[in-house]
């Protein structure tokens, strides 16, 4: 890759890294998941499987943008070859590319209804409107392919211009501008949530520590949150980390990018809830969250539509910045492997998915039932594509940690990461071991059906082969 395609600036990677972290989940999936596993006692473990699982898979990823200089894909045949390991390793890069397809085409879709939300917000609709005819109002929505599809080709096509417009030109001044923008968004979010609001309600939800809450089923959750915050296996942070300065380091960038994007979710968290407890509603887990309970939230509150409005221009800040991340290892890709120019490349990928949307249009409406995709896997074409990339992403994330723990050579790891030889080994042994052993089972648990005596048995299994794999890289290590 030629010296023109790095960051601009050093931070810019951190922005991109954070901007592609931080989406809807954020706003409602991990403050809620939080607050329904004991509070503080669910931040504990998310923190120490976040460092011990997310930063060291998010390194060595970055690690592997960084030594190739190339898309996922073309990086990865890129590095099978200078060491020497099986080709089989390059469907890292595969695994990445058709998740984040799959991810785009239907979170454009879910994007999409923060449009319709924020033109409601900004033209009063809402004002005084009770529970009732708010969720009419969601369900009218879903069940119209055609304002569904509007949405969808709007944020998608906005989402294309950015990255079409280039590294620097789009993705990196678009960051810059839009990164700032949503922080200063979410602290006046906040502030109004402090004041019309009831935060010690919300507080009380999110930071208490209550062990007695925190399930089996919690731990994992909190473990596939640490993963999946993150945007590990889906392609982002490989193509982010190829335009990262050698100088950066690795190290600290993963962890500042773990801190904001948390800071950011219990910030949002605090926000949202002092909304939610204030009005005295339901913390509803899913979309509910976001387009029923908190419109309803604003609707009596003083300024609540302008505020809303503003709100959710901050939820299509943050989706946006997740889909041009998601845009980005499929088009470099393209431009590499067929040197087409960036906005061929981009108008390819994003056609492609726009199209494949309409199969998650469809699902909350005219296919909300009786098609192969219920009669197959008893579920809608939108969850089976979710379904997916919930297998695509942790088996990415699996890949990448084994291929970066014992393939790459400890000089190459040494010289990447620029630090003392304790913590190279204390990343080895978690990146090696650690995160490998804990993505099985977050892997394992996206699987339907497993359940019982087959997930112990299964995630032996699993550590049995990933235990072998990675015996065959070592020769190359």
């Amino acid at each position: 890759m030629s010296g023109h395609n790095v960051w601009t600036h050093k931070g810019t990677f951190l922005l991109a890294a954070v901007g592609s972290a931080v989406g809807l989940g954020n706003l409602w999936r991990f403050p809620y998941l939080t607050g329904e596993n004991g509070g503080g006692a669910f931040i504990l473990i998310y923190a120490l499987t976040i460092f011990a699982v997310g930063i060291p898979i998010f390194i060595a990823e970055t690690m592997l943008g960084r030594t190739s200089r190339q898309s996922p894909i073309m990086g990865m045949r890129h590095l099978t070859k200078t060491h020497k390991t099986s080709r089989a390793w390059e469907s890292i890069g595969w695994l990445g590319a058709a998740a984040a397809f799959l991810i785009l085409s239907f979170y454009s879709v879910i994007a999409g209804w923060a449009l319709h939300y924020t033109w409601l917000m900004l033209t009063g609709s809402l004002v005084g409107a009770d529970a009732t005819t708010i969720s009419a109002g969601f369900d009218a929505l879903l069940a119209s392919p055609g304002l569904m599809t509007l949405y969808h080709t709007l944020f998608i096509a906005f989402s294309a211009l950015i990255v079409g417009l280039g590294i620097h030109k789009g993705i990196e001044s678009g960051l810059r501008i839009m990164m700032p923008a949503l922080f200063a968004i979410l602290i006046v979010v906040l502030i109004y949530g402090v004041i019309n609001g009831d935060v010690g309600a919300a507080a009380n939800f999110l930071f208490t520590f209550n062990i007695a809450d925190l399930s089996l089923e919690g731990w994992l959750q909190a473990m596939g949150q640490s993963f999946f915050t993150l945007s590990l296996g889906m392609g982002a942070i490989m193509a982010y980390g190829a335009y990262m300065s050698s100088e950066a380091s690795l190290t600290r960038t993963a962890i500042a990018v773990a801190f904001v994007d948390t800071a950011i979710a219990m910030v949002a968290g605090l926000a949202i809830f002092s909304l939610v407890f204030g009005a005295g509603l339901e913390t509803d887990q899913g979309p509910g969250l976001m387009f029923v309970t908190l419109p309803l939230a604003f609707a009596d509150m003083p300024f609540g539509a302008l505020v809303g409005g503003v709100f959710f221009i901050l939820v299509l800040g943050a989706a946006i910045s997740s889909s041009i991340s998601l845009i980005e290892p499929v088009a470099a890709f393209l431009v590499e492997r067929f040197d087409m120019t960036r906005p061929q490349a981009v108008t390819i990928m994003v056609v492609a998915a726009w199209a494949m949307g309409l199969l998650t249009v469809v699902s909350f409406n005219v296919w909300a039932e009786g098609t192969i995709f219920h009669a197959l896997f008893e579920r809608s074409a939108f969850e089976f594509i979710e379904l997916l990339t919930n297998i695509f992403m942790p088996l990415g994330g699996l890949m990448i940690a084994l291929f970066a723990g014992w393939a790459l050579t400890q000089s190459e790891v040494m010289k990447e990461l620029g630090t003392n030889i304790t913590w190279f080994k204390t990343w080895r042994l978690l990146v090696r071991f650690v995160g490998p052993a804990a993505v099985s089972f977050v892997f394992l648990r996206t699987i339907p059906q497993v359940e019982g005596y087959v997930v112990p048995t299964l995630g032996a299994l699993l550590i049995v082969g990933v235990f072998a794999l990675s015996q065959r890289l070592r020769k190359s290590a």
